[in-house]
């Protein structure tokens, strides 16, 4: 009786879920036999969305956790002591020496007088103790962080001429970013700074290194008229062009410039020669510029003491009002604050990647750990609250910091000692700071960005490192030459992040073979030579094991190396940039393809008419190639993957779907290597993988799970009870052997073979004796569940139980 077709879908339907619960009865009865033979099995717990929401809810000792770690001061202070307070101090007063020319110089950058340089420094000294994770960092003036500063106050200007001061730019400028970098800090996501590769930052580093040495020359050498915000490479021709229009400041800028270099070099050439007096001569090196700002401080007040208040020889810093003039609330009027916010992501940027790379460089160079997200915390403190005493944008100092290493700081609290030298020189000094040359500002600054470009030798490691890194490199140099900064860290940014997404998405996968291999350890003895310490002699007790490395042998093995497949039908497939939706088409387009090249049809449609036949398909693919095996498995190694969403999922399905047509009316086992992740775990158990395909009655057929055991879990026999088992074993295996090498040395002996057959069974009774009693002591018990037998701990494994199935289906 030919059924209408709403019964026969039904009919399907039924015989359909009457496979599948057939399907689903085998395996339940294989997994109880299972149990059986293991007797302390173990069935895997599928994370669940409410178990994931109560991993969220803080803890009362972790919420006190958080409290605490937000001033790790608490942990120190109480352990103060006199040796640390002698060390800080000295310490802090040399930085504060160091700290007050640069930040006057540093001001100029920002387009603000001398003293807003001070009133920074001060207050990123006075508070990053309280928030601080590192002993040796300096939160003050930078270079580029002024020239920032400075490029954002201009642009402002230029927009809106007249209608905002530049310290209300500033200030403004410095408060938002300070309010957002606390709010990063305070919710732990300092590990966003790791989104940002290290390339653009040094190029940035090395294009506003040329920036500022552009902007300053014209200043140092006295030329007139030159505008110093327009793009580098501008402001470099325009001085060139001006250069017979050098005044006076250039001897004294030049002349500075040559100082400071010299002073350097000597001091760097007397620590190698006198290595007792080190520590001096590295001092000396580091206050080279407030010896160079007082030198030529006294030089200009010899020359300009006599001209009326407002007349100088040479370009000189002027008036310096004493004290916080500046502070009070910062002015943020919604205009303005519109206007600075566009310009704060590419601040925060730069301040905090400064700032991280030189608190961890330092923290690994004196052995201790550096909190991001503290750190940035404390950066934000200081951005706050400089605003309200007159400071603008702020961070972490490379050239302060490293003075303050090299004198011997203890604790972060020598940040207190260098504001109270700029304490001192904001009330009793700002009457000496009128006299300071702007040339030899201008010296200083070039001194100290010089040494950020990028040397040669550091160039040709990019290009030994990545070449395409370093191209990228090379373009925001450029750029930012020609364009700005802003342009330039944007784009070598997006460069950075799109090159990740290209090896992300477009890197191919590897099929993979087996190699035997064995370890050979080779002693180079005391006079140097190579042994090799393979035994000859007893190749038995070698332990041989099996590699897997790509077959198409485009990776760095020995090109002679034989590779074999695990198993005629059996492809090992490696995900080398990980699993996801940017990767999957071509994956598994590689996958299925390779598979269905070098396998075999186990159908053929015989009474397939042409016009059947799909457009893509021809007559030679119904041909079957009898030298071809059949597709039996597929073992995944997900070493690399953590993650699996859910268009990877879908992608696995059609593969599977696609490969089961193939390998019809056979059915395909999907072999998983190394995934650890419960989640993707459970999305690939939802999708039907992770236990033999059941989609028909017979699918499970012969095959035999392979399960990882082991005897180390919780109550378990310790680890000292199976070495002192496995110290009698090898002392009774010993002294039977002595014995057994006597009665062969004695030629009278005529009873050495029943003494031998005696030695050897007791040595083997002794050996099942300890084995069993470990055993009962110890049973072994399962790693994962055995209800995801083809979800392996490792490739080997994997390979191994997808060869031993293969094997039974033959």
């Amino acid at each position: 009786m030919k059924l209408s077709p709403g019964l026969h879908k039904l009919s399907q339907a039924i015989l359909v879920d009457k496979s599948q619960q057939s399907a689903r009865n085998r395996l339940e009865e294989l997994t109880e036999k299972t149990t059986k033979a293991i007797p302390n099995y173990y069935l895997e717990h599928e994370p669940s969305a409410s178990e994931w929401l109560a991993s969220l809810v803080p803890t009362k000792e972790g919420t006190y956790q958080y409290l605490h770690s937000l001033f790790p001061s608490i942990g120190w202070v109480p352990r103060y002591n006199w040796r640390w307070l002698l060390a800080d101090s000295i310490a802090g007063l040399t930085v504060g020496l160091v700290v007050v020319p640069q930040a006057m110089a540093y001001a100029l950058l920002a387009t603000l007088s001398p003293d807003f340089g001070l009133y920074t420094s001060f207050a990123g000294a006075a508070t990053y103790w309280l928030f601080g994770t590192s002993k040796d960092i300096v939160i003050g003036t930078t270079a580029v962080g002024s020239l920032l500063v400075g490029n954002v106050i201009t642009s402002i200007q230029d927009s809106h001429p007249g209608v905002y001061t530049n310290e209300e730019i500033a200030k403004t400028l410095s408060f938002i970013t300070g309010a957002m970098l606390l709010a990063i800090g305070l919710l732990r996501l300092g590990w966003v700074v790791e989104v940002i590769p290290y390339i653009p930052i040094s190029a940035f580093i090395t294009a506003a290194s040329i920036t500022i040495m552009s902007t300053q020359f014209p200043v140092m050498m006295g030329i007139p008229g030159i505008n110093t915000r327009e793009e580098p490479y501008k402001v470099i021709i325009n001085s060139l062009r001006n250069l017979g229009n050098t005044q006076l400041d250039a001897a004294i800028g030049i002349s500075c410039l040559i100082l400071l270099d010299l002073i350097k070099r000597i001091c760097a050439k007397m620590e190698v020669r006198q290595p007792s007096h080190q520590r001096l001569w590295a001092t000396i090196s580091c206050l080279r510029l407030s010896f160079a700002m007082l030198f030529y401080t006294f030089i200009s007040w010899l020359v300009n003491r006599g001209l009326p208040k407002g007349e100088s020889e040479f370009r000189i810093v002027g008036t310096i009002q004493s004290g916080f003039k500046h502070a009070g609330v910062p002015r943020l009027d919604a205009e303005l604050v519109r206007l600075v916010i566009p310009q704060t992501p590419i601040m925060m940027v730069i301040l905090v990647i400064e700032h991280i790379a030189i608190a961890k460089n330092f923290g690994k160079q004196f052995g201790y750990q550096v909190i991001p997200s503290q750190e940035i915390m404390a950066q934000g403190t200081a951005n706050l609250l400089g605003p309200f005493l007159g400071g603008y944008a702020c961070t972490g100092s490379f050239g302060a910091s490293a003075v303050l290493a090299k004198a011997g700081v203890k604790t972060p609290l020598a940040g207190l000692f260098s504001a109270l030298v700029l304490l001192l020189a904001l009330y009793a000094l700002t009457a000496v700071f009128y006299y300071i040359p702007r040339a030899a500002l201008a010296g200083l600054i070039i001194h100290a960005v010089l040494n950020l470009v990028a040397s040669p030798k550091t160039c040709y490691k990019y290009w030994r490192i990545s070449p395409f890194e370093f191209l990228i490199w090379i373009v925001g140099v450029v750029v930012a030459i020609f364009t700005g900064l802003e342009t330039s860290i944007y784009t070598t940014i997006g460069l950075s992040l799109f090159l990740l997404i290209v090896r992300i998405a477009r890197t191919n996968g590897q099929f993979l073979g087996r190699v035997p291999i064995w370890q050979v350890a080779v002693d180079l003895g005391a006079d140097g030579d190579a042994q090799n310490e393979r035994p000859q002699q007893n190749q038995s007790e070698i332990e041989v094991r099996d590699a897997y490395i790509p077959m198409d042998r485009k990776d760095a093995s020995n090109p002679e190396v034989i590779v074999q497949s695990p198993y005629p039908g059996v492809f090992v497939y490696r995900f080398p940039e990980g699993f996801n939706y940017l990767n999957k088409t071509l994956h598994l387009n590689n996958l299925t393809a390779y598979i269905l090249k070098h396998t075999r049809r186990t159908t053929k449609e015989e009474n397939v008419k042409s016009h059947q036949l799909l457009w893509c398909e021809s007559r030679a693919s119904q041909n079957i190639d009898t030298s071809l095996p059949i597709l039996r498995a597929i073992v995944l190694d997900c070493s690399s993957v953590n993650n699996i969403d859910i268009t990877g999922v879908q992608g696995l399905i059609d593969a599977r779907n696609a490969l089961d047509r193939h390998a019809a009316p056979s059915l395909v086992d999907w072999h998983f290597a190394a995934l650890w992740n419960r989640w993707s775990r459970r999305a690939l158990a939802t999708a039907g993988f992770g236990y033999p395909a059941k989609r028909s009655q017979f699918a499970l057929g012969n095959w035999t799970p392979v399960y990882s055991l082991t005897s180390s879990f919780a109550g378990a026999v310790p680890e000292d009870a199976c070495a002192e088992a496995k110290k009698k074993e090898q002392l009774a295996k010993t002294d039977c052997e002595s014995k057994v090498e006597r009665v062969k040395s004695d030629e009278n002996n005529e009873d050495d073979l029943e003494v031998i057959l005696n030695c050897e069974q007791r040595v083997r009774s002794l050996g099942e004796d300890g084995t069993a009693a470990l055993t009962k002591a110890a049973p072994l018990r399962p790693v994962f569940g055995l209800d995801r037998p083809f979800f392996h701990i490792d490739l080997g494994q994997a390979v191994s139980a997808a060869v031993r199935c293969a094997r039974m289906s033959d």
